[in-house]
């Protein structure tokens, strides 16, 4: 969606002419160049593309992790000049602190913010139920398999009710089964919760099932290409994956992607 579509104040997220430089052993690398895109508030937006095309560089902007070169992002209007409340984020890996139970994780950025502690409770364990993992509140992550620890970080994550939840490849790590699990579940979360997504991934059949929206992105330099909106109905069936709508979106996204690379 364009500058002309929607108001920079009306947008969840607006990011405006955004190129990231770095400088590595006596050389520039433009790792982001002239990124401009505007993400609706509640919307699932996707992000794919090659290694080394700066999905993850993006997202550390977003976050506030690393300051661009050029350019702007504003969250809710405000420009972001570090990391916020407002925003949430799930790495790739969990996380976890291993000396802290699932309750003490989730409750873990409600602490920091000096949220009362039965608030604060209340709170974790409502994002423990909204995850799917009622019964494990004293469970430590060593007594937990992959995709849970991930809900526990997710649960974290939406703890502190962020206006934006920042995913970098959270189901890389994870095998096909709990991956496939795991989307469905985090379809169902995010929903629930009214929490715009951006996520990032390099499955493309993976953005499609999650996204309303998927920006490809190509490489050297990291550059958006095109964005596909996704005319798929929600809620997604388990089916959705096997229909000609479905892999005709993943098609499209393949042929971009293959196309930019060969450039």
């Amino acid at each position: 969606m364009g500058k002309s579509e929607m108001s920079v104040h009306a947008a969840a997220v607006a990011i405006q002419d955004l190129s990231m430089e770095f400088v590595s052993r006596g050389q520039r690398l433009l790792a982001l160049q002239n990124i401009d895109l505007d993400i609706a508030p509640g919307e699932f937006f996707v992000i794919v593309g090659p290694s080394g095309c700066g999905k993850t560089t993006l997202l550390r902007v977003l976050q506030g992790l690393t300051k661009a070169t050029r350019g702007r992002i504003l969250v809710g209007g405000k420009p972001v000049t570090g990391p916020g409340t407002d925003r949430g984020f799930v790495f790739q890996q969990d996380a976890l602190y291993p000396w802290r139970s699932v309750l003490r994780n989730v409750g873990f950025g409600l602490e920091l913010q000096g949220i009362p502690k039965a608030q604060a409770r209340a709170r974790a364990l409502a994002m423990i139920d909204l995850v799917g993992l009622n019964g494990f509140e004293s469970h430590y992550p060593h007594e937990l398999s992959g995709g849970m620890r991930q809900r526990v970080n997710l649960a974290r994550a939406l703890a502190i009710a962020p206006a934006i939840l920042l995913m970098d490849e959270p189901f890389a790590a994870l095998d096909a089964l709990t991956r496939e699990t795991m989307q469905h579940e985090l379809l169902r979360i995010a929903a629930a919760a009214g929490t715009t997504v951006i996520f990032i991934t390099h499955q493309i059949d993976e953005s499609v099932f999650l996204g309303d929206r998927v920006a490809v992105f190509a490489t050297r330099p990291g550059r958006l290409q095109e964005i596909i909106p996704v005319d798929l109905p929600r809620p997604r069936p388990p089916g959705v994956k096997q229909s000609p709508a479905f892999q005709s979106h993943v098609a499209r996204i393949v042929r971009l992607i293959g196309t930019y690379e060969s450039h």
